[in-house]
C-alpha cells in the first residue's frame, strides 16, 4: 500500500468533478469519545456519497474495518435509501475526523445500533435531492417521480434520467431535512437484507496490500521499540553503539517514557533502513532494566489473595435483595462452588504497527486502530502539539477484537518519528504483542446457591473478588448489579474485593461478558443438577421467575431469551438425541451488547482428557433486521469458534510481574482442524436491530462446559479446560 492522496483530498476533488458529494448533518453531538473538537460540534452520524457522471457511486465508510465487516455493513444503510445498484457502489475508508464524522470507533457491537436510522435517512435524503433535480428539470412536481436503482422516473410521461446525469444539478438542490424522510418499507429492500460479500475479500484472499502492515511511505524507515517485561519499569542502561554498529541501523536511543500504561511507556527505539536491520540492531542493545515495585506480582499470587479475601468479610456490595443468609440457612438443598478464569492476550494475527511522518511541527498518522480520537489526544498530550495538528489515516486492521481500542503503538510510532525526522513504521514482533497486551483481567467467583424443596432457585450469593484499588476496578475488571441471575432471585446479594494490580487490562471481545458467562451459566447448571431438573427447563423456569418486561433499550427483556432458548433446544434436537458413551451435550445462554444468545454444544472426551466439540447451535436475537446475513453469519460463526479456543487452549500467566506466554506455541489458538460445525438461526422480534460482533461469543463457553459435565460427571471451575482434571 504506497500512500499518494488523502481521503481528505480524494473528497475535495470529487466535488469539483461533475458530481454531486453529499454531507448531512443528523443531530447536535458533544466531542468525539468525550473530547471537543476543534470547530463547533456538529453532527454524530454523517456520510459521505459521491455520484459521479459515470454513474459510479463513491460511499465512504466512517468507522475503522477490523474484519467485522462494517466497511460493507454501513455503505449498504446508505446505498438502500439512496436507491442505487450495488454493483456500481465503491467504498473508501474515511480519516479521523470528528468534526465531520463524530465517533469514530470500532468496539461494543455499536454501529448497528448507532446508525441503522441514521445512514438509511442520509441515503434516503440523497435520493430526494436528485428526485428534486429531475422534477425541477421536467417542470413536475417531485411527487411524481419515483426511482429505480439509479434512475429517477416520471412514469406519466416516460421520462427517465440517471442519478449521473443529475448530479451536478442536485448538488444545487438544498438538503432537506433527513428526519423528515419516509423510508422505505423492509419490503421493499433491495439491499439490506440480502448477502453482500464483504468489500475487500478478493484483495484480502490475493495478497494485496490493505493492512496497516502494508503501509508504505515514501522514505520510510522502519522502527522496533522494546519495553521492559515488567509493565511500566524503566531502562537502567543500553547498548546503543552496539546496536547502531548493525548494518542498515540509523539511530538507537532511550525513551524514558511515563508511568500511564495505556500511554508512551519507557523503552529503547531502534531504527533502521529495514525492519530486519531494526531487529537485528534490538538484539544486541542488552537493556537492563530498573527495578519495579510490581515485579513480585504473579498469577498465583493473585489466586492466593483472592482466596484470603473470599474468606474475609468483602469490601463492597453491589446487590442485597432479600436476606441472603436466612434463605441458604433454610434452603433444603445447598450448592457451593469457586470459579476462577484467567488473563487472556487479543492475539490479533496482525502485531500492533503504525506508520508515522512528523514535519513541520505536525504529524502524520497512519494507523490500524480501533479507536483513532483517543489516539490523537493521547499523541497530542505526549508530543505537546496541537490535536488539530495531527491527521490520522484510519488503516484496515488484521483484526483487533478490543486491542486496538488502546493507542500505545501509536504514540510510540509518533515519539520515534519526531526523534527521527523521518517517516518510520513500527512493527512489533508477536512477542511484544503478546507481552504487552491490555490483557482480558483474570477473576474469582466464591458461590453459594440454594434450592427450596421443589427445586426452585431461592437463593444466590456471590462474592467476586477482582482487580483495583479503593473505589476503582482496573479496566474490564468489574461486574454489574444486575449480572443474571439478579432479579430473578428472590434473595441475591453479589459483593465483591478487589486487590491491586501492575498489570494491563482492558476490553476483549464481549468484555465482561466473555467470563461472566462461564461463571454463572456453569453454576447455574449445577444448580439445576442439584434439583435433578433438565438444564434446558431449569432455565426457562427461572426466566419466568420475572414476568415484568423493563422499558427501555438495554434492559434485559427475558420474553426475548426464552425465544432464543427455545429455538437453539429445537435446532439442536435437545433431550431427544441419544449420544455415544463421555459425549454430552451442554447448553447456556447469555444477553450482552443488546443481544440475546442461546447455545449449544456436543462434545466429546476421550480417555486421556482431551475434549473435542464436535457441533455447536446457535439462535440469537438481535431484532427486526439482519444487515447483511454473510457478515451475520460470518459474526456469529467466529464468535463461536473464539470463545471456544479460550475455553480449550488460552491462558496468559503472570510470574515476577511479566507475562510468560510469548507466541502461538505457548499460547495457542484453536486451529482449522479443530473446529467444529457452527449452525446458526436468528430469531426475527419487533425490535431495532443491534451488534453482532460480540454478543454470541460468551454463551459457548459455559455450554462446552457444561457438556463436558454431560459426558463426563466432572466440573469444569477454572479455565482452560485441563485434560489432565477430565481422564477417564
Amino acid at each position: 500500500m504506497t500512500v499518494q492522496t488523502s481521503r481528505r483530498e480524494f473528497m475535495k476533488a470529487g466535488a469539483v468533478s461533475g458530481g454531486l458529494v453529499l454531507a448531512f448533518a443528523l443531530a447536535p453531538k458533544a466531542g468525539a469519545q468525550g473530547q471537543q473538537p476543534a470547530t463547533p460540534p456538529l453532527q454524530p452520524f454523517n456520510a459521505y456519497v459521491r455520484i459521479a457522471p459515470d454513474e459510479t457511486v463513491t460511499i465512504t465508510s466512517k468507522n475503522p474495518e477490523v474484519g467485522q465487516g462494517i466497511k460493507t455493513m454501513l455503505p449498504m444503510l446508505i446505498a438502500e435509501e439512496l436507491d442505487v445498484d450495488w454493483s456500481k457502489v465503491r467504498i473508501v475508508q474515511a480519516d479521523n475526523d470528528p468534526t465531520i464524522y463524530g465517533r469514530q470507533f470500532a468496539g461494543g457491537s455499536m454501529a448497528t445500533p448507532l446508525h441503522w436510522e441514521e445512514l438509511r435517512r442520509v441515503g434516503g435524503a440523497g435520493r430526494a435531492m436528485l428526485i428534486a433535480a429531475a422534477a425541477r428539470g421536467w417542470g413536475v412536481s417531485p411527487a411524481e417521480c419515483t426511482t429505480t436503482p439509479g434512475v429517477v422516473v416520471h412514469a406519466a410521461s416516460g421520462r427517465r434520467a440517471t442519478y449521473g446525469s443529475l448530479a451536478a444539478k442536485a448538488a444545487a438542490v438544498p438538503v432537506p431535512d433527513p428526519k423528515s424522510l419516509t423510508l422505505k418499507d423492509p419490503a421493499a429492500y433491495r439491499i439490506i437484507g440480502k448477502p453482500r460479500a464483504q468489500y475487500d475479500t478478493a484483495k484480502i484472499v490475493t495478497g494485496q496490500p490493505l493492512f496497516g502492515i502494508d503501509v508504505q511511505v515514501p522514505g520510510m524507515l522502519y522502527a522496533t521499540y522494546e519495553k521492559a517485561p515488567v509493565f511500566g519499569a524503566k531502562v537502567a542502561g543500553a547498548d546503543l553503539a552496539a546496536a547502531q554498529g548493525v548494518k542498515g541501523v540509523r539511530k538507537a536511543f532511550v525513551v524514558e517514557g511515563g508511568t500511564e500504561l495505556s500511554g508512551l511507556l519507557p523503552g529503547v527505539a531502534v531504527v533502521a533502513d529495514s525492519w530486519w536491520a531494526a531487529r537485528k540492531g534490538r538484539d544486541r542493545l542488552n537493556i537492563r532494566w530498573a527495578e519495579h515495585p510490581t515485579s513480585a506480582q504473579s498469577s498465583a499470587g493473585f489466586q492466593a489473595r483472592a482466596d484470603e479475601l473470599a474468606k474475609a468479610k468483602p469490601q463492597k456490595n453491589l446487590r442485597n435483595d432479600g436476606d441472603i443468609d436466612a434463605a441458604l440457612k433454610g434452603a433444603a438443598r445447598t450448592v457451593q462452588a469457586a470459579y476462577a478464569y484467567p488473563f487472556l492476550a487479543h492475539a490479533p494475527l496482525e502485531p500492533q504497527n503504525c506508520t508515522a511522518h512528523f514535519q513541520n511541527g505536525k504529524l502524520e498518522i497512519w494507523a490500524p486502530t480501533q479507536n483513532p480520537e483517543p489516539g490523537r489526544q493521547l499523541t497530542a498530550r505526549t508530543l505537546g502539539i496541537k490535536p488539530e495538528d495531527i491527521t490520522i489515516h484510519m488503516i484496515r486492521g488484521g483484526g483487533g477484537f478490543g486491542r486496538r481500542l488502546s493507542n500505545d503503538y501509536m504514540v510510540e510510532a509518533a515519539w520515534i518519528a519526531r526523534e527521527t525526522g523521518r517517516p518510520v513504521k513500527l512493527l512489533w514482533t508477536r512477542e511484544d504483542d503478546l507481552r504487552h497486551d491490555f490483557y482480558r483481567p483474570a477473576g474469582f467467583h466464591y458461590l453459594s446457591g440454594g434450592l427450596d424443596a421443589s427445586g426452585k432457585l431461592v437463593a444466590w450469593h456471590d462474592h467476586f473478588v477482582t482487580f483495583g484499588e479503593g473505589d476503582q476496578y482496573a479496566p474490564s475488571a468489574r461486574m454489574s448489579e444486575n449480572e443474571f441471575p439478579a432479579r430473578f432471585v428472590p434473595n441475591c446479594r453479589l459483593d465483591v474485593s478487589t486487590m491491586p494490580i501492575g498489570v494491563p487490562t482492558g476490553p476483549l471481545r464481549a468484555p465482561g461478558s466473555n467470563a461472566l458467562a462461564f461463571v454463572m451459566q456453569s453454576f447455574i447448571d449445577e444448580l439445576a443438577h442439584a434439583a435433578g431438573a433438565d438444564p434446558y427447563e431449569f432455565r426457562m423456569r427461572l426466566l419466568a421467575a420475572q414476568t415484568e418486561v423493563p422499558e427501555g433499550q438495554g434492559a434485559f427483556n427475558p420474553r426475548r431469551m426464552e425465544g432464543a432458548l427455545r429455538a437453539v433446544a429445537e435446532m439442536s434436537g435437545w433431550g431427544k438425541t441419544k449420544l455415544p458413551a463421555r459425549t454430552g451435550m451442554g447448553i447456556a445462554f447469555y444477553y450482552s451488547h443488546l443481544g440475546y444468545f442461546a447455545e449449544v454444544v456436543r462434545a466429546s472426551v476421550d480417555a486421556d482428557g482431551n475434549v473435542t466439540p464436535e457441533k455447536v447451535w446457535v439462535a440469537g436475537d438481535v431484532g427486526r433486521q439482519i444487515i447483511n446475513p454473510f457478515g451475520a453469519l460470518n459474526q456469529v460463526e467466529g464468535s463461536a469458534l473464539d470463545g471456544l479456543s479460550e475455553a480449550l487452549h488460552q491462558k496468559v500467566t503472570i510470574e515476577n510481574g511479566a507475562a510468560v506466554e510469548s507466541n502461538f506455541d505457548t499460547y495457542p489458538l484453536m486451529r482449522i482442524s479443530e473446529a467444529p460445525p457452527v449452525e446458526v438461526k436468528f430469531v426475527t422480534t419487533d425490535f431495532p436491530p443491534t451488534g453482532l460482533g460480540e454478543p454470541a461469543l460468551p454463551p459457548v463457553i459455559p455450554a462446552l462446559c457444561n457438556a463436558v459435565f454431560a459426558a463426563t460427571g466432572k466440573r469444569v471451575r477454572s479455565l482452560p479446560i485441563d485434560p489432565a482434571q477430565l481422564k477417564a
